[in-house]
């Protein structure tokens, strides 16, 4: 199968009908505004398993002989990939194996066993991993579930684009994930077939953008493995099979910065009260940041994925927070008497901002005399306000850097 077809996917969607859930595309009166767009969301971070990739997994495996599936499959992945393997391959009772480095994170571990994955950690990179989990197939006779490079993966991740039509028939432009680009090129497949003037835009991190460099220098590019908050797309290179239709069916790709993927995440917490991970932010920072719409267009923004660590989730809002100002700490250097806590307070409370926490040092041996540093969490309305208040304080008091 050198180039997928809608009739691929359309044979996909009937088998994924009652297998996995219809995601809802849901109206953002909040970003409509913001954006002066008609901005829809498609939540497959409410799919089963966290994310679209039950939907590939699922197609794939239920395209094997009796026989394939009988002996089992295998998959390399440190995330989402994994897990929908696990489930996929449970939901046909079927055994699966899959092989993640050394040193994945743990809840993505467990999270993969309690689909009822057998896990191997093995290597220290995803290289590494993938080298072993192809000796696991070959020696156990296990079928290989690749994350992006086969076409009925591809073909399973497309039905998101059937039911973004079905539901929006009028869409003008679809902004993606792209990663190795199993999920764009199935979504452009189905988009482009119904409605070929819609602009499917993929988006990258900046610090992992092999599809990106791919895209615009018209070949294959391979990048290193960066550091990124997006790690769900955080891929070498496309494959050459996902390659093919990124050239032709897509109409652009973008990057964001780290930055604005975490105020991302931010946003569709508070604003749409839902869970995305860095990879499923993308579409809606470039959205926001990136200007790549026009005026009263239906855009749909496809959050590919939820499957976040709580406790990175907690560094995102802190950090989010203090980069919308809407968090500030302070030090302040004060005289030890009475009334001058009281007076710094006062000028906080007279500026309208929300004490969080209060601390005071009396101890430390760098401490002049009869001074204490007070250490001051404050919750502010927007950057200004916070600027404002930083000045206030420093007109009267000294504040520490």
């Amino acid at each position: 199968m050198a180039i997928l077809t809608l009739k691929d996917i359309e044979a996909a969607q009937q088998i994924l009908k009652g297998n996995i859930k219809r995601t809802p595309l849901t109206h953002s009166t909040t970003f409509s505004k913001m954006t002066n767009c008609e901005v829809y969301i498609k939540y497959e971070n409410l799919q089963k398993a966290g994310s679209f990739k039950i939907r590939g997994a699922y197609n794939k495996i239920a395209n094997l002989t009796e026989a394939q599936r009988k002996k089992g499959v295998v998959a390399v992945s440190t995330g989402n990939h994994a897990q929908g393997v696990a489930l996929a391959a449970s939901m046909f009772k079927i055994p699966s194996t899959i092989v993640m480095p050394i040193g994945a994170p743990i809840p993505k571990v467990e999270a993969t066993k309690g689909y009822g994955g057998r896990v191997i950690l093995f290597g220290d990179s995803f290289e590494e991993a993938s080298i072993e989990a192809q000796g696991v197939g070959k020696r156990e006779g296990y079928t290989l579930v690749h994350a992006f490079d086969d076409p009925y993966i591809v073909a399973g991740q497309g039905t998101i684009g059937l039911e973004i039509f079905e539901d929006l028939p009028d869409v003008d432009v679809v902004i993606c994930p792209i990663g190795g680009g199993g999920l764009i090129s199935g979504i452009a497949t189905a988009i482009k077939s119904k409605k070929p003037e819609c602009r499917i835009i993929g988006v990258q991190s900046k610090v992992m953008d092999a599809a990106y460099r791919s895209f615009k220098e018209k070949k294959l590019i391979y990048t290193e493995k960066g550091n990124t908050i997006a790690d769900g797309i955080a891929i070498k290179s496309p494959s050459n099979f996902t390659f093919s239709h990124i050239m032709s069916l897509l109409d652009d790709i973008v990057l964001v910065e780290e930055e604005e993927i975490a105020n991302a995440m931010l946003l569709l917490l508070e604003r749409c009260k839902s869970v995305g991970e860095g990879a499923g932010a993308v579409a809606l920072a470039a959205l926001l940041y990136k200007q790549i719409t026009k005026e009263n267009e239906k855009v749909v923004l496809v959050v590919s994925g939820g499957n976040v660590d709580i406790t990175m989730l907690s560094r995102i809002i802190t950090q989010g927070l203090i980069k919308s100002g809407r968090y500030r700490e302070l030090k302040v250097l004060l005289e030890d008497k009475p009334g001058r806590l009281e007076s710094l307070l006062s000028v906080i409370s007279k500026e309208e901002a929300n004490i969080i926490d209060v601390n005071v040092d009396r101890y430390s041996p760098n401490l002049p005399f009869n001074f204490v540093v007070v250490t001051l969490a404050l919750e502010t309305k927007n950057i200004d306000h916070s600027l404002k208040i930083l000045k206030e304080i420093q007109r009267r008091f000294k504040v520490i850097d």
